[in-house]
């Protein structure tokens, strides 16, 4: 699960949704509790945030690099994006709106992490809201993967019984 998560969000071919979902049915076709969710949740988490803050400190150093040799073309100064990053201080509204933004299925996650490295948003901000934020995230498709192959089974089985009656 930690592996299976740092490289999913590292390598974009790999979906999200499909790792964590797989991992939910297979917790369940091995007949683990579903408070078992939530270790895989943690474990998701650790990975997920590991592997998004190598786009924070890429972002971080590129930002540098292409506004020297860029900002001219872009019309963007190194000043005008560390004024962007003094809008966010580290405070509650930072942490909910990344949590938020993590927690959403339908954000893209990569675009997140680039642009708080870019903009320098708070590390502690940023790992805690994070690791949060893809706390939820990852427990809702586990969850969906954990109680669909349930569903299937139970779809299944009473097709099954009912073909038998008959």
């Amino acid at each position: 699960m930690f592996v299976g998560s740092i490289l999913e969000e590292v390598l974009a071919p790999i979906p999200s949704p499909l790792v964590m979902m797989l991992a939910g049915t297979i917790a369940h076709a091995r007949n683990h509790p579903l408070a078992y969710l939530l270790l895989l949740s943690i474990l998701a988490s650790i990975g997920k945030t590991l592997g998004s803050w190598v786009f924070y400190i890429l972002a971080d150093k590129a930002e540098d690099v292409v506004l020297s040799r860029f900002g001219k073309i872009l019309q963007i100064s190194h000043k005008e994006v560390e004024n962007i990053g003094k809008h966010f201080s580290g405070g509650l509204k930072d942490d909910l709106v990344l949590f938020v933004l993590r927690a959403l299925p339908i954000v893209p996650t990569s675009l997140v992490s680039l642009v708080c490295g870019l903009i320098k948003l708070d590390l502690r901000t940023y790992l805690r809201s994070t690791f949060f934020g893809y706390f939820i995230r990852s427990f809702i498709f586990l969850y969906l993967g954990y109680t669909g192959i349930g569903t299937y089974e139970s779809l299944f089985t009473s097709k099954e019984l009912s073909s038998c009656r008959r």
